[in-house]
């Protein structure tokens, strides 16, 4: 008898043990996206549904009723810098993102709760930030709940929520200009100063373009056969109106570039002369 319940009980724990490695595709997987944006990046954690012939908004995804915005776990938002959303500052770190869909009118919540998979579990005194988005129709349908980060730019993306004939979209900025006209103000009364890095950054956002060809000068004086310094230099003159003197310098950026054997800058030089005309 003790023999038999040997045997029962070692077959009970071989089939225990085989179910436990059994794996399989997880009906709503999760995803992970990492965007570069501003200085630092945001982090964007979630899970996907399916439709599966279901009917979702107003029906699955009952309509005035708080969603997780995804499956499985909570929907989470990390921001390694200080953002703005609404109107509303967000300084970085791990958030929970959380909707409530509505046919006419979402709420999107930035809320302090990691936690939050159902309404019973919300505390509307952790919203970070409330807001009101109106969804737009989609022609063809979202199988897979998706989210993603569209339109960056160094200051601002939107973050875009699609499934099944709904898109939902919001904008997400940052400060980086101060941070960075910080960081030239501090780097440039250091003896190694990044003139040419300054002077593109204030090249290609519209600053104060006397000072950025006053400091590509000061670059080409570090280096006097840097051809893409050059071809930036004539840029900014070109910019500021003085077609001449950029003509000039693009011809000699045409000449470094040749001498280098760049032909993509000798390009470049020769079609910014093509625009002075």
């Amino acid at each position: 008898m003790k023999r038999i319940l040997l045997v029962v009980c070692t077959g009970f724990f071989v089939f225990n043990l085989t179910a436990q490695q059994l794996r399989t595709p997880s009906p709503s997987p999760g995803q992970t996206i990492k965007q570069d944006f501003g200085l630092s990046s945001i982090e964007l954690s979630y899970s996907r549904p399916g439709i599966k012939g279901r009917k979702i908004f107003g029906d699955v995804r009952p309509y005035n009723v708080l969603w997780r915005t995804g499956a499985n776990g909570a929907t989470t938002l990390t921001f390694g810098d200080d953002v703005t959303i609404g109107g509303t500052l967000v300084k970085a770190g791990k958030y929970g993102l959380l909707t409530i869909p509505d046919k006419e009118n979402w709420i999107v919540i930035i809320t302090k709760q990691l936690d939050v998979t159902s309404p019973d579990a919300y505390k509307k005194e952790n919203d970070v930030v409330r807001i009101n988005v109106k969804p737009v129709a989609l022609k063809e349908p979202v199988e897979t709940f998706a989210m993603q980060f569209a339109n960056v730019k160094p200051n601002s993306c939107d973050l875009q929520l699609a499934w099944e004939n709904t898109l939902v979209s919001f904008p997400i900025t940052t400060d980086v200009d101060t941070k960075v006209t910080a960081q030239i103000n501090e780097v440039m009364n250091k003896d190694n100063r990044p003139y040419f890095n300054a002077a593109m950054y204030y090249l290609d956002n519209g600053k104060d373009l006397n000072q950025a060809l006053a400091w590509f000068n000061k670059a080409l004086e570090q280096s006097p056969n840097a051809f893409f310094i050059v071809y930036q230099k004539a840029s900014c003159l070109a910019k500021l109106g003085r077609k001449e003197e950029a003509k000039a310098t693009a011809l000699q950026g045409i000449a470094s570039a040749k001498a280098a054997k760049n032909d993509d800058y000798v390009a470049l030089n020769e079609k910014l002369i093509a625009s002075l005309k």
